[in-house]
């Protein structure tokens, strides 16, 4: 059975494409992380080797050699699997892969080649993956899985067919938690709240307690910082920009944690707080809210977006950041309207 939640309509026209034995030489599957791209790949790649008349059954030899990761004919590559190109996918790693192509199926129907973070092709290796997918060898399927796809080749796109992965509505996620996995209704609305439409994120955060206590300790440091003075501003900055120039991912998901934050300050100043996400801080956003005039939260966040855009198209971080701190309201100039709510 398929295990990806919230994409009925993908679901229904693979398992169409699957019925008519029409299914597409090449797959592009787009959307945010934990939306549940490598699940829906992995399935996928199960149905096409499956021996039950309604794949993927989940049970079969071969659906259980490919969950496990140990099928011969479905191969997995992603940035960091190759020690020699940690930050991305080389044209030595689609070079292995295009001579795997070349062979015939060894245990099941079809070989299944599944490429995560394809935003990470280099150069090279994207235009090496585009002679292949020009001349599809039989029995072979891609599965590009990506985040971003604006950073893909756009003739590598036009040669798969597209399959867009939506957010999932919280409420589907918080029924997911406790029908699925016996989560309590406080800690899987949180989390179904937290993950953003993101049921990957959520199920992660059940069996790792690190993803919350960072979530927890990046709250806490940004919620700290109206009362900081300039200086405790900068060397935030400062360490935030480090952290870029070192773990981007990290970075970025420290800026989303902010926009999230100040969203809902939003929420509450304008009479909406039930709409919260992070509803297990409400004390401390109302108290932060009445501190802050409507205005001051409107701009702030439009700053915020802006240094995040600013920051992913490579403008020096520290000087982004540092500007961002200076346009952070400072309880200095909190003006008294703000403090009578």
């Amino acid at each position: 059975m398929w295990q990806v939640t919230g994409q009925d309509k993908i679901l229904d026209l693979l398992g169409n494409s699957l019925k008519q034995d029409n299914t597409a030489h090449a797959y592009l599957l787009v959307g945010p992380p934990h939306t549940g791209k490598k699940t829906l790949a992995i399935n996928l790649a199960q149905a096409l080797n499956c021996d039950d008349p309604e794949p993927p059954c989940g049970q079969c030899h071969h659906c259980r050699r490919i969950a496990a990761g140990k099928h011969a004919d479905v191969s997995y590559t992603a940035p960091g699997l190759n020690l020699s190109t940690k930050t991305e996918i080389g044209i030595d790693d689609i070079k292995d892969l295009q001579r795997m192509a070349n062979l015939p199926p060894y245990e099941g129907k079809c070989k299944v080649f599944i490429i995560d973070e394809a935003e990470y092709l280099s150069t090279e290796a994207a235009n090496c993956l585009l002679k292949i997918l020009e001349e599809p060898p039989p029995k072979i399927v891609w599965i590009l899985l990506t985040a971003e796809e604006s950073r893909l080749l756009p003739t590598i796109i036009s040669r798969c067919q597209r399959l867009e992965l939506k957010p999932v509505p919280a409420e589907q996620i918080q029924k997911m938690l406790t029908d699925s996995h016996g989560i309590d209704s406080a800690k899987a609305k949180l989390l179904a709240r937290l993950c953003h439409g993101c049921p990957g994120w959520a199920l992660s955060a059940l069996v790792d307690d690190n993803l919350l206590q960072q979530r927890s300790q990046n709250i806490d440091r940004l919620s700290s910082l109206l009362d900081a003075s300039l200086e405790q501003r900068f060397a935030y900055a400062q360490e935030l920009a480090t952290l870029f120039s070192k773990d981007r991912r990290s970075a970025r998901e420290i800026m989303d944690t902010w926009l999230t934050w100040w969203h809902d300050l939003m929420l509450i100043k304008g009479g909406y707080g039930e709409g919260t996400t992070n509803v297990d801080y409400e004390a401390t956003l109302r108290k932060q809210a009445m501190e802050l005039t409507l205005n001051q939260i409107k701009e702030f966040i439009v700053n915020l977006c802006q240094t995040a855009k600013a920051i992913s198209q490579n403008v020096n971080a520290r000087l982004a950041l540092e500007s961002l701190m200076l346009n952070l309201p400072a309880k200095s100039k909190i003006s008294a309207r703000a403090l009578k709510g």
